[in-house]
């Protein structure tokens, strides 16, 4: 189905606002849900859902005019948790992660079908203000080409930080689009009392329709944001199936993860440049595994240092990645999968229009 095809109807009204969305259960957070219920006089927290709430629930086909569903843009600049979120929402890893800025290059929907409601979620490239390469002027395309025609934004700030690049993201929404402000990492805030003027700061730079203090790895906090984001969404028909979890093929999800792996095991010494083409994907017949996947794999370097780097001494650092993305590939596909990894050099590339093109970039 094509991004038109899956555009919220007309005449869609927004729900009401609410400020206060803090878990009125956590005694630490008890300020912050005071100071924002003031904001809102009778707003209420969002219930949680808890696992046993919903394995109480027997099963059910949701009727077409029962059903909930809309397009969720996780947004913001690199490194804030954007995949972490989009993987937690999802219920499994689809978008791949690490501490190097730029790790998501690509436009990836994951679904999660929850109740009535249909989520797809959209994961975006962290939106890049430092360098106008060719590569991240067609990554930042990628990002203005999301949150175009949503239904919601969930724009993901680490929880008592805001800076310019933060402020350059923010200037980028559209007026009409309820926004969520995302305080992400909360768990990694000292202070929490401090939590409480800073968003109170946030509220005066943006009319957001919800403040949303959360750590991407607690789960609680994931369950809570299905209630949140549900009421945003249009009654529709669902875009998928309920059992599908993402658009993109296996072939993609190969490159993701052997990328991954990359940015693991080289840290910084490797510019962020680097990429990976899949030249082979094939699925063949085995007597002895249900699945056997072929695949062989580029790693496109810009320099013949870079490449010294990515092979390491007698070859081990490209070894390591191998091993450890044939085993998650092994997962993923629930397959056996024999995996080739090659290393090549392509000066410039990533500021060759034509070449970024020509490597699966937009």
């Amino acid at each position: 189905m094509t991004d038109a095809a899956k555009k919220k109807p007309a005449g869609k009204t927004s729900p009401d606002r609410a400020k206060s969305q803090i878990d009125i259960n956590d005694p630490s957070l008890d300020y912050i849900s005071a100071m924002l219920s003031g904001a809102k006089p009778g707003a209420a927290a969002t219930p949680i859902r808890t696992d046993e709430d919903s394995a109480a629930e027997p099963v059910r086909e949701v009727p077409v005019e029962e059903q909930r569903c809309g397009l969720i843009a996780i947004v913001g600049k690199p490194n804030v948790g954007k995949s972490t979120l989009m993987n937690a929402l999802v219920g499994q890893k689809i978008s791949i992660t690490s501490r190097k800025a730029q790790t998501t290059r690509h436009r990836i929907t994951g679904i999660h079908t929850k109740d009535d409601t249909q989520f797809v979620f959209v994961d975006t490239p962290g939106f890049q203000t430092k360098h106008s390469t060719a590569l991240n002027k067609s990554l930042n395309k990628t990002v203005m080409g999301a949150i175009g025609d949503v239904d919601l934004i969930l724009f993901v700030v680490e929880a008592g930080s805001f800076t310019l690049a933060d402020a350059k993201v923010l200037s980028l929404f559209k007026p009409g689009i309820p926004t969520l402000l995302i305080a992400n990492k909360l768990d990694a805030v000292g202070r929490r009392h401090e939590i409480a003027p800073w968003l109170q700061s946030m509220q005066e730079r943006h009319p957001f329709a919800e403040f949303v203090p959360m750590s991407a790895k607690n789960k609680k906090d994931i369950e809570r944001m299905y209630g949140i984001c549900a009421k945003y969404l249009p009654q529709q028909p669902w875009f998928y199936s309920q059992n599908e979890l993402t658009d993109r093929s296996e072939k993609f999800l190969a490159a993701e993860t052997v990328r991954e792996k990359l940015f693991r095991f080289t840290g910084d010494e490797l510019p962020y440049t680097s990429t990976v083409v899949i030249d082979k994907f094939e699925e063949e017949p085995s007597k002895t595994h249900k699945r056997f996947m072929r695949v062989a794999a580029t790693i496109v370097v810009e320099r013949d240092g870079h490449k010294a780097m990515v092979i390491g001494q007698g070859g081990e650092r490209l070894k390591r990645i191998s091993t450890e993305a044939r085993q998650e590939l092994e997962k993923q596909f629930d397959a056996k999968v024999f995996l080739e990894v090659w290393v090549k050099v392509k000066s410039g590339w990533a500021d060759d229009e034509a070449r970024v093109k020509s490597f699966g970039y937009e």
